[in-house]
């Protein structure tokens, strides 16, 4: 019996209860899905509801007599071998042997379905994340954005989001500036000019560019400055986008900042927002009156000079997203970025938007240790640590599975000796280990004969392992909706690690291959659907991580 199937179950024995016993209740207070979740230690029974603790006040009744009335309706359901009050009105609920146990066999039919839900259905979500500019090859904070970001874009679609996932190109302004700079110098073997970018990478775009059109340095400035902007943008482009698929890592959208300023865009939405009085000028600037909508502050669109501020920019582009058609812009943006949350926020309400169509996510950085010390970085002076040195240092899951395995509100230190290890210690290890166990048990079985269709009997599931084990694949899809709704795939990680222990252990407790002396029966066979199901489990959760599930280790 699954949560959701429980929960519905509940609702109904509240709904008779209120019929029969004349409960002082509004049907309509009753919700169609009641809350159920594990309780924290296991005498207490498979599932616990504080569904009495938050309808004792609608009814007028103390929780422990309203949880001691649904504890008796639930009890006469045929899948609850016992519901009992605990605490204030907690009702702890113990379900039948052979209720629990048929939830392998749905997994097993649902297949790459089981854990999807509709917590999101019917939405459009543009989640930006990445965006790093083109200046450079990607570093380990924009590491992190991608592995969250596509991992947080594959739980939103198993919720029933239409999920667009998009890339932010910052193509335009003072640091295309420089990297247009850098290379110009590189290519005449200057020094590298102030603030600019140094490193080989610089030297071998420079030559590049050079060589693929020889008379470029004999341009005068302004054109070679423009050349080399155009070419080196490029280059870099297709290098992200090489280094992200490689990581598995697709967009569906690659916006261009430059095109929000080609196409008239920021200077149409500017004039909207003079016209309608959220602009204003002070001190020969124009200042958006962001602080009326909940910002710390009013920020300035248009410097003193004519130039677009950044939040110009941002502006238009929110407008263009939403004209696109998404119901809700989310950012994944860097530490650095806490001021973007009021103002993004101010923008849509100064557009005449709802603020909640903005949702901006703030992550933390990402650092390296090796042999105890720590990997240093410095992408200016070019000793850049980068996604492809990180992942030809442990692989591509260990490198998406330490990137998301945390939340991104933390800082990440990863150390590179242990994600390279092949041992229970390494997380993804421990649970890749797990799924190729059950492969392993799935063919053993064959070869020994036993076969999922010839028997299934789910009250043979009566060991502690097993219950344990069930008890975690049926958190499967709760834990799926909670990292969509949440905006926490971390989740999915560490329920992972936590379903691969419960495997690990009923293993070594149960067989599904009889002992020689040991006449082949329906519980073994019913085991292997308690296997299989585990291992798909453990691949539909690797696969939101975007961690391959491996057949054999």
């Amino acid at each position: 019996m699954t949560p959701a199937e429980l929960s519905q179950a509940l609702s109904a024995a509240l709904r008779r209860a209120v019929a029969d016993a004349a409960l002082p209740l509004d049907p309509a207070a009753i919700p169609d899905q009641v809350h159920v979740e594990r309780p924290r230690q296991r005498q207490h029974g498979d599932w616990s509801t504080n569904v009495a603790l938050r309808l004792a006040g609608p009814a007028g009744l103390p929780p422990r007599q309203l949880a001691e009335v649904l504890a008796r309706y639930i009890s006469a359901h045929d899948a609850v071998a016992a519901a009992e009050v605990a605490g204030p009105g907690f009702v702890n609920l113990t379900l039948a042997k052979a209720a629990a146990g048929v939830l392998a066999k749905e997994i097993v039919a649902a297949g790459a379905a089981y854990g999807r839900g509709e917590e999101l259905a019917g939405q459009t979500i543009n989640l930006e994340f990445v965006s790093a500019n083109p200046t450079g090859p990607l570093h380990l904070a924009g590491a992190r954005w991608a592995a969250v970001g596509d991992s947080l874009a594959r739980a939103m679609a198993a919720e029933g989001a239409e999920v667009v996932r998009e890339y932010y190109f910052n193509d335009h302004g003072a640091q295309i500036d420089r990297f247009a700079a850098s290379l110009m110098a590189a290519a005449h073997g200057w020094p590298t000019p102030d603030d600019g970018y140094g490193g080989s990478y610089i030297e071998d775009i420079a030559n590049s560019i050079a060589a693929a059109a020889p008379g470029i340095t004999a341009l005068a400035e302004p054109e070679q400055l423009e050349a080399f902007r155009s070419a080196g943008v490029e280059i870099m482009f297709a290098e992200i986008k090489r280094t992200l698929h490689d990581f598995g890592v697709d967009f569906d959208v690659y916006f261009h900042e430059r095109s929000l300023y080609d196409s008239g865009e920021v200077a149409g939405v500017i004039g909207r927002l003079k016209q309608s009085g959220h602009l204003y000028q002070r001190d020969g600037a124009w200042w958006l009156r962001s602080s009326d909508h909940g910002d710390d502050k009013d920020r300035v669109v248009i410097k003193s000079d004519g130039q677009a501020a950044y939040i110009a920019g941002d502006i238009a582009y929110f407008q263009n997203k939403r004209g696109r058609g998404a119901d809700l812009a989310v950012y994944l943006l860097g530490a650095d970025h806490h001021g973007y949350i009021g103002r993004l926020k101010a923008a849509a309400a100064a557009l005449g938007d709802q603020p909640e169509r903005v949702e901006v996510l703030i992550g933390q950085l990402v650092f390296l240790v090796k042999d105890h010390q720590p990997v240093k970085m410095s992408k200016r002076a070019g000793t850049v640590v980068t996604l492809e040195d990180l992942t030809d240092a442990i692989g591509r899951d260990a490198a998406r599975y330490a990137l998301v395995r945390s939340s991104i509100d933390s800082s990440l230190e990863i150390d590179l000796d242990l994600w390279a290890a092949q041992s229970n210690e390494n997380p993804v290890y421990y649970v890749q280990y797990a799924h190729a166990r059950t492969r392993a048990v799935d063919r053993n079985a064959a070869k020994a004969g036993v076969a999922r269709a010839d028997g299934f009997a789910p009250e043979t599931l009566d060991h502690a392992s097993e219950a344990v084990l069930l008890g975690q694949l049926a958190e499967f899809p709760g834990v799926v909706a909670m990292a969509a709704r949440l905006r926490e795939p971390h989740r999915v990680a560490r329920y992972l690690e936590a379903l691969a222990s419960a495997y690990h252990k009923w293993y070594d407790q149960r067989r599904v291959i009889p002992l020689a002396d040991e006449p082949l029966a329906d519980n073994h066979r019913t085991r292997l659907w308690l296997n299989d199901a585990t291992g798909q489990v453990l691949a539909n959760g690797l696969a939101l991580l975007g961690v391959s599930a491996p057949e054999r280790m």
